[in-house]
């Protein structure tokens, strides 16, 4: 079997997806190549011979290969201004080589993709994708290399992770040249987004005539059983990275992504997608995680862990104090009691544990009660302290324009990000959507969000006619504005953001040796 990462995702590290599964069929004795086309194909857009008439352009072009170069290196990231301009310039280059090809109205970044006439939102231009995908600027690529791949793979089945919307236009031009080129493979599409897909109210496959199997959820049991191999979870174990490019990501030296659990933990706050959709909480066992970690980090020696769980438990979180990994490690975490213990915060540093991400969402107390976010935003200033005095980065995620919010309430939040400024490293501002399939949304006015059968938010009367014109006027023109907030934003890595934040200069200075 071969089991395919489509274009456009951040090139910084290997994709979690597929290597879970090709752990999960080497062990049933199932043959399983990988192919990573996403970091493949952005260096191969990056590679090709490009025109340009401006000096932007020119100087990208030139440089692109010596900017991939000092993206695998520690000391452009001591430099703020220099990976900026690294990153953006790669961005240039490569919206120059799409400019200069085919698909010449394409717009393609590091982690983005945009067609003026295709949306992923809507099955009938995915199907449109399928249909030409000589169209695809990245189809030269899946045509030299697929012929090879499906010979060396002896086999009828091709497996693609579609995890995100970036993904989506790529991912069926994919399954459509597959189709027409090689009309005995049977394809099977899963990853996060079809997930959201099978759970929209409603749903009926409108890729029934392209598409084999769509899968939902973790998708090892349902490889299997299409394999006809047996699932159980005493037969789960570590992911296989072993056929994927390593050396070739866009990060100084190895991110190696791994996932403790699927779902989340609190799994209460209203709202949340994976409460929406009912995904179950399922975590590994914290010892096995443990061990998995240890023997991963013995044998691909990466530069940094990255734990990809919605929120790291407090049982896992107090496991990797009392046995550290054995390398730099960052992940998602809960405010919570055992983070209000500076002795604890310490023991995380010990551990090798250089960031949390810490999804706040406001910083108004009323706001969060009403969002069920188990949060007390006085806890959530101590562990923000504690985190800083540890020497633990702190990357924060902010929520606006929930129904429960108002002007004033945003100002809570303002207030409370430059009480604490000092303690924050980086943010993340987002504006509330709606979730097309959650119970909540029977209790607004809602209408269209984005236009498309395949949307995952709709929109909805703000019950105090605080409206997405209104949050972005005043995330623009109030809360960036301050220079608190001014002074953390800009150390946000451009594209990459917090897949980078670890690197960048002084974050690994305090990091124990291993």
């Amino acid at each position: 079997m071969i089991l395919i990462n489509p274009p456009v995702t951040k090139p910084c590290e290997p994709p979690a997806g597929i290597a879970k599964l090709a752990g999960a069929l080497s062990r049933q004795g199932v043959p399983c190549r990988v192919w990573d086309a996403n970091i493949e194909g952005l260096l191969y857009l990056l590679g090709q011979p490009s025109e340009a008439a401006d000096t932007w352009s020119r100087r990208a072009i030139r440089n692109a290969s010596g900017n991939i170069a000092a993206l695998r290196q520690p000391v452009l990231y001591r430099s703020a201004a220099r990976y900026d301009r690294a990153v953006r310039d790669l961005q240039r280059a490569l919206a120059v080589s799409v400019r200069t090809g085919r698909g010449c109205n394409i717009k393609v970044g590091l982690a983005d993709y945009q067609d003026p006439f295709l949306s992923p939102l809507r099955s009938s231009d995915l199907l449109q994708a399928a249909e030409h995908p000589e169209e695809n600027p990245f189809t030269p690529l899946y045509r030299e290399r697929l012929p090879a791949l499906l010979k060396q793979g002896r086999t009828g089945l091709v497996g693609i992770s579609l995890t995100y919307l970036s993904q989506a236009l790529c991912t069926f031009a994919l399954l459509g040249l597959i189709r027409k080129e090689h009309p005995g493979i049977k394809l099977i599409l899963g990853g996060g987004l079809v997930s959201s897909w099978l759970q929209r109210p409603g749903w009926r496959n409108p890729f029934g005539g392209l598409v084999d199997h769509l899968v939902a959820g973790p998708g090892e049991q349902s490889l299997l059983s299409l394999l006809g191999r047996e699932y159980g979870k005493e037969k789960e174990g570590a992911p296989d990275y072993g056929g994927l490019p390593l050396p070739d990501y866009l990060a100084p030296g190895l991110i190696l992504p791994y996932s403790a659990a699927s779902g989340c933990f609190w799994s209460r706050c209203s709202f949340c997608p994976e409460k929406a959709e009912a995904n179950p909480y399922r975590p590994i066992p914290v010892g096995k995680v443990i061990e998995e970690l240890k023997t991963l980090a013995a044998t691909t020696r990466p530069s940094l862990l990255h734990l990809l769980d919605n929120a790291l438990s407090p049982a896992l979180l107090r496991a990797l104090a009392d046995q550290s990994p054995g390398v730099p490690w960052y992940g998602f975490a809960r405010i919570s009691p055992e983070l209000a213990e500076a002795d604890f915060c310490r023991a995380l540093k010990k551990a090798g544990c250089v960031m949390l991400k810490l999804g706040i969402e406001s910083g108004d107390q009323g706001v969060l009660d009403a969002l069920d976010k188990g949060i007390d935003i006085n806890q959530a200033a101590k562990v923000l302290h504690n985190l800083k005095e540890a020497g633990i980065a702190t990357y924060v995620y902010l929520l606006f324009g929930t129904p429960a919010e108002t002007l004033t309430q945003a100002r809570q939040t303002l207030d409370f990000v430059v009480r604490h400024h000092g303690a924050i490293d980086f943010l993340n501002l987002a504006i509330f959507n709606m979730p097309l399939s959650g119970p909540e949304s029977g209790d607004y006015e809602t209408a269209e969000f984005y236009e498309g059968d395949l949307s995952l938010y709709t929109a909805f009367r703000h019950p105090r006619g605080w409206d997405r014109k209104h949050v972005r006027r005043f995330l623009d023109q109030e809360f960036k504005r301050h220079s608190a907030v001014s002074s953390i934003l800009k150390h946000d890595p451009p594209v990459f953001t917090s897949n980078h934040a670890c690197f960048m200069q002084g974050m690994f200075l305090s990091v124990p040796s291993y």
